[in-house]
């Protein structure tokens, strides 16, 4: 199935000598890199050319593509470049997904500005660590820059809080990390520690544990609240700090997937009888499933009055705090101890870049670490206040953006992909066999295929036969995606959600992420053509149309 890669071993035909002068030229020559050279020309100079030429393929299956990775043995001997090239093209890179396809909007992952790739590989030569200055120096300095902006942006201080905060050696106005999930931990990890602060004989939370935080303040326990909306890494988060699973409480959500602000307030009066203490109350600005946006405002008055933290996860909505015509959906936000936001979602830089911005700059205290030889007491070292050590300057990426897209030219895109999921939207309630599930806040829209006598004998169908349906349903729109992916032409994920307008039934639906925007309403009308014929083609169509007798 897969080509039989020519593999030239370099030191086969080599002297001693030979070999480690061919090695050193690994470092400081490019000859013998043609092959390499044409893979870089014909994939990070176009990626959405090579991904619709090389990509738009049916997609391998995994246990076939498995068997090129069977091998676990380190080859003794280097591979001649252009040898490795080869195999990378012909065995790896034309089976991965395409992700910058216009036609794959099931997913974060978008077509990146034309700047970014050349960034990248300036970056990748120059190896900059982050976690220190020894290693990075100025990109210290435009880092720090960075999340000046981004913090300006959420909380709107004036000139001289900036002038105080923004190259502080002591504190951070936020931190970069490798995407939502740390930034997240990293809220919650500030959150827990100035929690439990040193008292009398006790040093503090993050001296003697929280064992000893809870004996000594008389709690049961801690509590995170959040949405049954609430991204999965709180769920990591809670049981990284030792707080338990239970300790997340997820509440239930409205029909356009907010948090109730009833249900939460039940919530909290449960956990009072309970004697466990409210760590933080969580607000979405953007959930993954459907871009629902939860009140904020009204979250930080309930979190005021509970003496709580305020974490608002706005990894998905962040970024359109860009546009004015859509930041009044964020209201609230500015009052947040600590905001998540991703900027490779739709600030347009690659796999990985996340942020934890902080109100309070000082609330940094209650994470930061030193060590001798690094991160330093009084150093503006930046790994003083990260979770993670070592890491690259994906800083510069944003920074490029910044400048080169400018404020307006990133709402632009984010505007637009705001009205064109409401044009898809309005494009699904046309058809007579697909069913609109979440209208779009953000560029985020689920759906799912539905015959129209199927739909008919939902709303009046017997319960037994409704349950019957329900469950085909979630079959036949679980076997539509994975076709649809495998076909490899167009590609949308899919999710389970708890609809209000179906009872909170557990509902199998089609997820939509309009981000790129070289996605155009065509590719998304023949996308909706794509998944009717496959629906056809399903086993559970007919099983379905027998159900409801037609």
């Amino acid at each position: 199935m897969y080509p039989e890669v020519r593999r030239v071993y370099m030191s086969e035909k080599m002297s001693e000598k030979q070999e480690w002068q061919a090695l050193l030229d690994q470092f400081i020559s490019h000859a013998g890199e043609e092959g390499l050279f044409e893979l870089e020309t014909n994939i990070a100079d176009d990626p959405v050319t090579y991904c619709r030429r090389e990509l738009g393929h049916p997609i391998g299956e995994l246990t076939e593509l498995e068997k090129v990775f069977v091998s676990v043995d380190i080859p003794e001997f280097p591979l001649n470049v252009d040898s490795y090239a080869r195999y990378l093209s012909e065995d790896i890179l034309n089976h991965v997904v395409p992700v910058s396809s216009p036609a794959f909007v099931g997913h974060m992952t978008s077509a990146l500005p034309k700047h970014l790739p050349a960034l990248g590989k300036v970056l990748t030569a120059l190896n900059q660590n982050l976690v220190k200055l020894e290693t990075s120096h100025i990109l210290t300095a435009l880092e720090r820059q960075v999340l000046g902006m981004m913090h300006k942006l959420v909380y709107h201080r004036d000139e001289d809080f900036y002038q105080q905060w923004l190259h502080n050696g002591e504190h951070a106005l936020a931190t970069f990390c490798s995407g939502g999930t740390l930034a997240n931990l990293t809220a919650m990890w500030a959150c827990r520690n100035q929690l439990m602060p040193a008292d009398g004989d006790f040093a503090g939370l993050a001296r003697e544990g929280l064992a000893r935080g809870l004996l000594h303040y008389g709690y049961r326990g801690l509590a995170i609240l959040v949405s049954e909306q609430g991204h999965y890494s709180l769920k990591k988060t809670v049981d990284v700090l030792g707080l338990g699973q239970d300790a997340l409480v997820k509440v239930e959500t409205d029909r356009e997937g907010r948090i109730c602000i009833d249900a939460l307030l039940a919530q909290l009066q449960t956990l009072r009888q309970r004697n466990i203490k409210p760590m933080a109350i969580v607000g979405i600005a953007g959930s993954t499933e459907t871009g629902a946006i939860d009140p904020l405002n009204r979250l930080a008055d309930i979190a005021e009055q509970e003496q709580c933290y305020f974490h608002v996860d706005a990894a998905w909505g962040g970024a359109s705090l860009m546009s004015e015509r859509y930041r009044h959906l964020f209201a609230g936000i500015e009052r947040a101890d600590t905001v998540t936001i991703d900027a490779h979602k739709q600030m347009y830089v690659p796999m990985g870049s996340g942020m934890v911005l902080f109100r309070q700059p000082t609330l940094t205290n209650a994470i930061a670490q030193h060590a001798n030889y690094i991160v330093r007491k009084g150093s503006k070292d930046l790994g003083r206040h990260t979770l993670e050590g070592s890491r690259s300057a994906m800083s510069l990426m944003l920074h490029s953006n910044f400048y080169l897209l400018g404020r307006r030219g990133l709402a632009s895109l984010i505007e637009a992909s705001i009205e064109k999921a409401q044009q898809f939207a309005d494009l699904i309630h046309q058809q007579e066999d697909f069913e609109l599930i979440s209208e779009p806040q953000l560029c985020l829209l689920t759906y799912r295929y539905v015959p129209p006598t199927v739909l008919s004998a939902l709303r009046e169908g017997s319960a037994s036969v409704r349950q019957q349906l329900h469950e085909l349903l979630n079959a036949l729109n679980q076997s539509i995606q994975t076709s649809q992916w495998t076909a490899g032409k167009s590609f949308v994920s899919r999710t389970h959600l708890k609809p209000v307008q179906w009872d909170r039934q557990p509902t199998t639906v089609l997820r939509v992420v309009l981000a790129n925007p070289l996605t155009t309403l065509e590719i998304l009308e023949n996308m909706l053509e794509e998944q009717r014929q496959l629906a056809r083609q399903s086993p559970f169509w007919q099983t379905l149309q027998d159900l409801v007798g037609d």
